[in-house]
C-alpha cells in the first residue's frame, strides 16, 4: 500500500528538523474537499444536542461534495475544544455523529454555536499516543479520552505553557514565535500530496492525502503540529536518510486491516514492528494515511476509563 502510493521527494533539514515531501504515484480519482474549505460553504459540526457529549459531535454537509475531515484536526468553539479520533469522508448531503476526544478539559460551557477550525492539527506525539489507544477499537466513543488528557497535560508541561482550561490550543499561543521562526524553512511544494516527518532517533510520523489541492489546505496546520513537537528537537542532530526507507519497509511490511468506516468508504489500520497507523480507502483507492513510529518505551496503553458528559 505504501510504496505502491507513495513517492519520498527530496528533504528539507532545518536545525535538526527533517521534512520530506510526499506525492502520489496515480492520478486520484476520489473527489472531496477539505473542513477548512467547507466551513465557509455551510459544512457545520456542532454538539449533538444542548447538553452536549464528549466523545461525539455531530456533522452536516450540505455541499454537493463530499468533506474530508482529517484525524487530529482541531475543532474549537461550542462546548470544549475537541479534535478528530478517526478520518471520515463525509457524504454529500449527508449528516453523521463523528467520534472526537476533548483537548480542553476544563472547560464545558457555550462559547458558540458551532465549531471553527482550529489553525494548527494536533501534534505527531499526541496523534501517535490516541491512536495507539485506539487501535483495535478506532470509533468506540470516548475510548481514547485518558490518554488524549495525558498527552496535552504532558505537552503542557514539557512546554511550560500553563493554560486556565487546559487547552492543547494554548500550547500553540504560547510558543507562535518560535513555531512563526520555523514555518518559512519548510514551504509546500508544487503537487505535493503529504508529508514525513523525523526528528533524529526519536520521532517518525506520515501525514498523506490523495489529492494535492486538499494537501495543500492541510498543510499549514500538519506542519504547525510537527513544529509544536520538533521544539524538543531543536539543533539537535539530524537524522540519517536511512531512517525514511527503514520507516517506509516497516510500513509495507505492516499488517493491514479494514472496517466500514462512520462515512464513506473503509477505515484501514496498520500494524507493524514498531510501526501503527491509520486511513481511508474508498472503492479500492487510497484517500488518507497518517503513521506514526510507536513511542518507545510505552507498551500498549491497559484499560482507558471512559469519559462523562463533562470535560
Amino acid at each position: 500500500m505504501i510504496k505502491s502510493t507513495i513517492q519520498v521527494g527530496e528533504p528539507t533539514e532545518c536545525r535538526g528538523i527533517v521534512v520530506a515531501p510526499l506525492y502520489p504515484r496515480s492520478t486520484p480519482t476520489a473527489a472531496y474537499t477539505t473542513l477548512e474549505l467547507a466551513l465557509g460553504l455551510g459544512f457545520a459540526v456542532t454538539e449533538t444536542s444542548a447538553g452536549g457529549s464528549v466523545p461525539e459531535l455531530r456533522v452536516v454537509n450540505p455541499l454537493d461534495e463530499a468533506v474530508l475531515l482529517y484525524d487530529g484536526e482541531e475543532l474549537v468553539g461550542a462546548k470544549q475544544d475537541r479534535i478528530l479520533n478517526v478520518s471520515v469522508l463525509v457524504a454529500a448531503g449527508s449528516t453523521l455523529t463523528i467520534p472526537v476526544s476533548c483537548v480542553e478539559a476544563g472547560r464545558w460551557s457555550a462559547r458558540s454555536e458551532k465549531f471553527g477550525a482550529a489553525r494548527h492539527l494536533t501534534s505527531p506525539e499526541v496523534r501517535e499516543r490516541k491512536n495507539r489507544v485506539l487501535a483495535d477499537q478506532p470509533m468506540l466513543r470516548g475510548y481514547a479520552q485518558s490518554e488524549v488528557w495525558s498527552a496535552v497535560a504532558d505537552k503542557a508541561a514539557r512546554l511550560h505553557a500553563p493554560s486556565q482550561t487546559g487547552a492543547q490550543g494554548d500550547l500553540f499561543r504560547s510558543r507562535e514565535s518560535e513555531l512563526a521562526g520555523l514555518r518559512a524553512a519548510f514551504p509546500l511544494q508544487p503537487g505535493q500530496s503529504g508529508t514525513l516527518l523525523v526528528l533524529g532517533d526519536r520521532g517518525l510520523c506520515l501525514d498523506y492525502v490523495s489529492r494535492p489541492e486538499a494537501f495543500a489546505t492541510l498543510y499549514p496546520k500538519l506542519l504547525d503540529g510537527y513544529l509544536l513537537d520538533a521544539l524538543d528537537w531543536i539543533d539537535q542532530p539530524a537524522a540519517k536518510p536511512s531512517r525514511i526507507e527503514a520507516f517506509l519497509t516497516a510500513l509495507g511490511d505492516a499488517t493491514v486491516t479494514r472496517r466500514p468506516s462512520e462515512g464513506l468508504g473503509d477505515d484501514v489500520r496498520l500494524a507493524g514492528v514498531a510501526v501503527h497507523g491509520s486511513g481511508l480507502e474508498l472503492d479500492g483507492e487510497p484517500i488518507q494515511l497518517s503513521a506514526f513510529l510507536t513511542a518507545r518505551g510505552q507498551g500498549r496503553p491497559g484499560r482507558i476509563a471512559r469519559p462523562s458528559n463533562r470535560g
